[in-house]
């Protein structure tokens, strides 16, 4: 028995279903010995987007693993790392190291001296007794407050070279603990939300995560408060409640900017409140409720006049317990609300009805939202997005149905992130329709990783909207750049797909959206990945921008 051995029997004990890799890397066949199945993906980037994936579509209640091996390996997973690290997504790294008789040798790359910017905790197993040890803790940290990405890294001796003999392994599968709210906080906080003449409830990622979806909707409709998520918050109210004002990215929606324009009271649930370009801003003079179960977030970016410490489950249980006794809660009728957030939500689709039902050629990228949305079964398809113009066209106007049906991110945007995370997605929800809407740039970074999905007959959908520019750069990148290059680009996806394995066709007309969008979703049934790649516009006025 060597060390590999021994990691991944702790991992099976711990319930891991799958392992995402790139070789070189004794712990795949490792884990492949004890029944858990390795996906090898052809960038670490993408295979650690694989984990996220799998991660966020379970609420973290199956974790994706990562690993990879020493140096390069550990050097090319460093983006996706980050990108985890941004959104709070629980995934567990196990890198390969250097053997210790090497440690602390430069130019060797050493993922504890490398990743602590973006990484919850990390480990080195500096000897093999210690390997129950440190697994064990890298699964209390996973399981235990805030997410994201756990680090356990072991050197080479300690991994392959060493002969264990009969190792025993003492270890026995972690649970995490939660934590709640002060009584005293929840009272005062009770009687603010009750008082409040225009409340909105500012929903986040950690709804999904405590899988606090039943809470928050009694708590909204309790208050009649209209409720808004951020992007990886999107879906833990459905947004066809008639509370529910939808999520925000760079883009909006109307009933967003509208209720909190008007808000007195702003009430944060399982949110950082972190300033970001890929959130709405609170505008000011507005009371300010946080919870949160990480306490540095509050006062972060604004400032709290009240606070709630815990897991959003446990808050909102307890706010709803304090609510039902609340006597003046009982005299206060607020049956208006809905009736002004459908009216508000109607006006502004009108007002989009023309780029939604546009039959314009090059086709507009919101009229295939349109369409996809139309023939998918909303409550059993899991959706995402990439960055850059996809991710701005695509949450406002997908209208989600239920919880966990929309993985958003992120406060770090890198291209093709998309692509890994509905993999992630498929391979833990086998029987959901998986769709990713990506550009061409974001394909360009990570296309090659399609072949992943049709080696290993995972069934997504992947819509590529191909304006033939980087159409979201095109206000940095001046007209005269053009004859360099700097703002087109061209590519045939949809024969990189057949190329790859994959099923593909490509659609040039409004009126063939649909019909080639449901032959896709055919395609993706028995295991095979499919790619409509549409021919869209630019999306941009060019005219504002001589």
């Amino acid at each position: 028995m060597k060390g590999s051995d021994v990691i991944a029997e702790i991992l099976k004990r711990e319930g891991t279903e799958v392992i995402f890799a790139y070789p070189y890397q004794p712990l795949i066949e490792s884990a492949a010995k004890v029944g858990i199945r390795p996906i090898l993906c052809r960038q670490e980037r993408v295979g650690i987007s694989m984990a996220d994936g799998y991660s966020r579509a379970t609420s973290g209640k199956r974790l994706g693993v990562f690993t990879m091996q020493q140096g390069p390996g550990t050097e090319n997973a460093f983006p996706g790392a980050a990108q985890a690290f941004s959104d709070n997504i629980p995934i567990l790294m196990l890198p390969g190291g250097e053997e210790t008789k090497k440690s602390f040798i430069r130019p060797n790359f050493q993922a504890m001296e490398n990743y602590r910017g973006v990484t919850k905790w990390m480990a080195q197993i500096n000897h093999s007794e210690r390997i129950p040890e440190l697994m064990r803790r890298a699964f209390y940290n996973l399981r235990t407050g805030k997410g994201g990405p756990v680090v356990v890294e072991t050197p080479r001796n300690i991994l392959e070279l060493e002969e264990l003999g009969n190792y025993k392994i003492d270890y026995t599968p972690v649970k995490g603990n939660r934590v709640g709210p002060d009584p005293g906080d929840v009272k005062t906080v009770a009687e603010l939300l009750v008082k409040s003449k225009n409340l909105v409830i500012h929903s986040g990622q950690g709804i999904n995560f405590a899988e606090a979806w039943n809470e928050l909707r009694e708590l909204a409709e309790l208050l009649q408060a209209p409720v808004m998520t951020t992007m990886p918050g999107k879906g833990a109210l459905p947004e066809s409640h008639p509370l529910a004002l939808g999520s925000s990215a760079v883009s909006t929606t109307k009933p967003i900017s509208h209720f909190l324009q008007k808000a007195d009271t702003v009430f944060g649930i399982g949110c950082s409140f972190t300033r970001t370009n890929y959130g709405k801003t609170i505008p000011a003079g507005k009371v300010i409720i946080h919870s949160t179960n990480d306490p540095a977030d509050v006062n972060k970016d604004y400032k709290a006049d009240h606070a709630l410490i815990g897991d959003s489950k446990l808050v909102l249980q307890a706010l709803l317990d304090e609510l039902r006794g609340n006597q003046a809660f009982k005299k206060k009728s607020r049956g208006e609300v809905a009736k002004e957030v459908q009216t508000v939500k109607k006006e502004w689709l009108n007002e989009w009805a023309p780029q939604l039902n546009s039959e314009e050629v090059p086709i507009n990228q919101y009229r295939v939202i349109r369409d996809v949305m139309s023939i998918v079964d909303r409550n059993n398809t899991i959706v995402t997005h990439d960055a850059g113009s996809p991710r701005d066209q695509v949450v406002p106007f997908w209208e989600t149905t239920a919880p966990m049906t929309y993985l958003g991110w992120g406060k770090s945007t890198q291209l093709g992130h998309g692509l890994g995370l509905i993999m992630g997605a498929k391979l833990a929800n086998p029987d959901k329709l998986c769709i990713n809407f990506m550009g061409d740039a974001a394909i360009g970074m990570v296309g090659m990783d399609l072949e992943t999905a049709a080696r290993c007959k995972i069934g997504i959908l992947t819509i590529v909207f191909n304006n033939g520019a980087m159409a979201i750069e095109r206000k940095s990148m001046p007209t005269a750049t053009e004859k360099y290059g700097t703002v087109f680009q061209t590519g045939d996806y949809r024969g990189v797909s057949k190329a790859l394995g994959g099923w593909s066709e490509r659609v040039e007309k409004p009126k063939d959206i649909i019909p080639t969008v449901r032959k896709a979703i055919e395609a993706t049934k028995s295991g095979q990945p499919a790619l409509v790649e549409i021919i869209t516009k630019e999306g941009f006025d060019f005219s504002k921008y001589p």
